[in-house]
């Protein structure tokens, strides 16, 4: 892979040297967005502080718990949120076989809604522990998976077409769903809650949640980079990916779990932040091209980059009143989206 090159802007460029740059500077970003807020660290106060927790040394200083207990999770988990959100945005243009899909046309993302506040308001906002919410989000993505999976089988098999309309019926029902438990709520800690969590948020970042929603899109990334090549395949359609020995309605089966996945944990513990996954998977191929063995570890470190530099943002513009990342992503992600729509529509766009 690291010898690969491929068309786009940056098509000339091996990938390792692209994923390098990348990675640095993802770390230079989280360095700087740590020390960013109410009260200004230097990055080299930054570092020395997080390379003694790494090391097991003492970090006296007025700055530790600060650094450590609050912005360090926050960024981490930031961090996982982005590159899930992006690689899950990746996988369902795939899946679908067309540039302007993410999860949220699967419904996925409208049902981890549903489980999140569903919680909120029948437990209420100051009783629901820190794993409920993330549980109950998690767990409406996996159903409503298994939903759009079972009515998008013909004869065995997931299609591409079928799965799409389904997806949008069942979150368009499931956003209806959403409404009504807000506007039937009386708790006016959960509604405020709940809006703010349907924009998306990594106020509520902690280590025990950045330590699991790593470990799972850690994972998932993996497992998919490890079948980027079968996802060059799929965007050929379903009897050209017959004739290359793959079998497309499985292929899906197993990238909708993935996704359905990734979807869940990265919802549950940071809401619902949109165009990520739309717009990261489209600059990325731009820049790299569409093979995906290129692209998907480029659209994770992308995705990280963009929710980093986001969450700052939202930290900071209104300070000391934090801002949804929604707001900060569908503010630029809309303009995006309208280019991408209008290159699409020219047949400058694609997967392949």
């Amino acid at each position: 892979m690291t010898e690969r090159r491929g068309s786009g802007v940056l098509g000339g460029i091996p990938v390792a040297v692209v994923l390098v740059v990348l990675a640095a500077a993802l770390a230079v970003s989280a360095v700087v967005a740590v020390g960013l807020g109410p009260v200004a660290i230097s990055p080299g106060e930054v570092a020395s502080i997080v390379g003694a927790h790494l090391t097991g040394r003492e970090t006296p200083g007025p700055f530790d718990f600060i650094v450590w207990e609050l912005r360090v999770p926050r960024v981490l988990q930031g961090v996982f949120v982005g590159a899930g959100l992006a690689v899950a945005g990746l996988l369902t243009q795939a899946m679908v076989r067309n540039p302007l899909g993410e999860p949220f046309i699967l419904g996925l993302t409208s049902g981890a809604g549903v489980g999140a506040v569903l919680v909120l308001t029948t437990l209420g906002a100051g009783v629901a522990g820190l794993l409920t919410l993330p549980l109950a989000a998690f767990g409406g993505a996996v159903v409503t998976a298994l939903v759009v999976f079972g009515f998008s089988r013909i004869a065995g098999r997931i299609q591409a077409g079928r799965m799409v309309m389904t997806g949008i019926a069942v979150g368009q029902l499931l956003a209806g769903v959403i409404s009504f438990l807000l506007l039937r709520t009386h708790d006016v800690d959960a509604q405020q809650q709940i809006l703010f969590w349907i924009l998306g948020s990594l106020a509520g970042a902690q280590w025990s949640l950045a330590l699991t929603c790593s470990a799972v899109v850690l994972t998932l990334v993996v497992v998919a980079a490890a079948g980027a090549g079968r996802l060059n395949l799929l965007v050929l359609g379903d009897e050209g990916a017959a004739s290359l020995g793959l079998d497309a309605g499985r292929a899906r089966a197993v990238l909708l779990l993935i996704v359905a996945l990734l979807t869940g944990t990265v919802v549950a513990v940071s809401g619902s932040i949109g165009f990520i996954g739309l717009i990261v998977p489209n600059l990325t191929r731009l820049l790299v091209g569409a093979d995906h063995r290129r692209a998907l570890p480029v659209t994770a470190l992308l995705g990280a980059l963009v929710i980093v530099w986001a969450d700052t943002a939202a930290r900071l513009l209104l300070a000391p009143t934090e801002l949804p990342i929604g707001i900060l992503t569908a503010a630029i992600g809309v303009p995006l989206f309208l280019v991408v729509l209008r290159r699409s529509a020219a047949g400058t766009v694609g997967l392949s």
